[in-house]
């Protein structure tokens, strides 16, 4: 016998048809973890063990969000060099099953992935400070055109419904394009970035923005970034990230 699903009649679907099928298809079928396909549970798309083990950050530097062993607000390397980023929110350190969903998120349009990730990320910054707009770091257009969509703008959309807030990612865009920063040491990174953000219109920008970006690992995005900000005159740069390697 032919399943329910496939005697629903397909005419033209507009968006209340389906926000209707797809609430009466996750009432009736259970949903699956994201990590290892057992059942999920409550309310993720994890199940209770993987749920159990996601890195949540412990208390970190505020200026960039490597994890402290004391009840320090700024890690030694950043008072001695204060960084652009007067804020930094990592949801995850970068473990286990954070490690697995990240790279599937970013590299395999698997936006499930990027969903669950974006949703703890609005629950790690419901206490944060509330900024101006929401500012996603851009992708190279090149790039933008290889990968078919921009992972930061998709968290950036995700984080502007849940919190409210105005998205600009009209703001920021990429220059020129770089080389992965994956394939670089921390030295490299700072190069390969150097000069390759601009702010357009520099007349209208905001007084406090977030960028809003998938990971961090030695900063030097982000930094490249807020530094471009600041120069276009913007007071106050923050960044939130799904999460930080250490």
């Amino acid at each position: 016998m032919p399943d329910a699903v496939n005697q629903i009649p397909a005419p033209a679907v507009d968006g209340t048809w389906r926000r209707w099928l797809q609430t009466l298809l996750r009432g009736a079928l259970p949903g699956r973890c994201l990590v290892c396909r057992e059942p999920g549970a409550g309310g993720l798309d994890l199940c209770p063990a993987c749920t159990a083990a996601l890195p949540w950050m412990p208390h970190a530097c505020r200026r960039c969000a490597q994890p402290l062993p004391t009840g320090d607000p700024v890690c030694g390397a950043c008072l001695r060099r204060p960084p652009p980023l007067d804020t930094v929110i990592a949801a995850f350190d970068y473990g286990f099953p954070v490690d697995r969903l990240l790279p599937r998120f970013k590299f395999h349009r698997d936006l499930a992935a990027g969903a669950l990730l974006g949703a703890c990320l609005a629950r790690a910054t419901v206490a944060a400070a509330r900024p101006v707009a929401l500012v996603p770091v851009p992708l190279h257009l090149a790039r933008l055109r290889a990968r078919g969509y921009d992972q930061a703008l998709e968290l950036a959309r995700l984080l502007a419904r849940h919190h409210a807030l105005p998205l600009r990612g009209d703001l920021l865009h990429r220059v020129r394009p770089t080389a992965p920063q994956s394939r670089l040491d921390a030295k490299a990174r700072r190069r390969n970035v150097r000069h390759a953000f601009a702010v357009r219109c520099p007349s209208e920008v905001p007084a406090h923005v977030v960028l809003i970006d998938d990971v961090m690992t030695t900063g030097a995005t982000l930094h490249a970034a807020a530094q471009a900000l600041r120069r276009a005159g913007v007071g106050r740069v923050d960044a939130w990230v799904c999460a930080r390697v250490r």
